[in-house]
C-alpha cells in the first residue's frame, strides 16, 4: 500500500482546521479522509517553519469558538428553564 501524496497547500489547510479553527486532529482527519497523525505531524512543521503560530500563541478564531459554545451551553439551559417554566405556568390556565 503506497503512501499518498499531498500538495502543501492541502496540508497548510488542514493544519488550519486544527489550529485557527478549533478542530481536534481526529475530526480533521475524518472530514478531511487523512490519517490524524499525518495533521498533527503538518502542524508540527508549520509551527516549526512559522508559517503557524506557535502552540502557546492565542488564536482568536479558537477562542470565539470556545466563547460561542459556552453561551449556545448557557442559551440551551436557559430555553430548557423557561419551558419548564411555560409548561407549569400553562397548566394553571387550562
Amino acid at each position: 500500500m503506497g503512501h499518498q501524496r499531498y500538495e502543501k497547500s492541502f496540508k497548510l489547510q488542514a493544519a488550519k482546521l486544527v489550529v485557527e479553527h478549533g478542530y481536534t486532529y481526529a475530526e480533521a482527519g475524518r472530514r478531511l479522509d487523512v490519517p490524524d497523525w499525518s495533521i498533527r505531524s503538518w502542524t508540527k512543521q508549520f509551527r516549526a517553519s512559522g508559517e503557524l503560530p506557535p502552540v502557546d500563541a492565542p488564536m482568536p478564531v479558537a477562542d470565539d469558538l470556545k466563547a460561542l459554545r459556552e453561551d449556545n451551553r448557557k442559551l440551551r439551559l436557559e430555553n430548557e428553564i423557561l419551558k419548564k417554566a411555560t409548561a407549569y405556568f400553562a397548566k394553571d390556565l387550562l
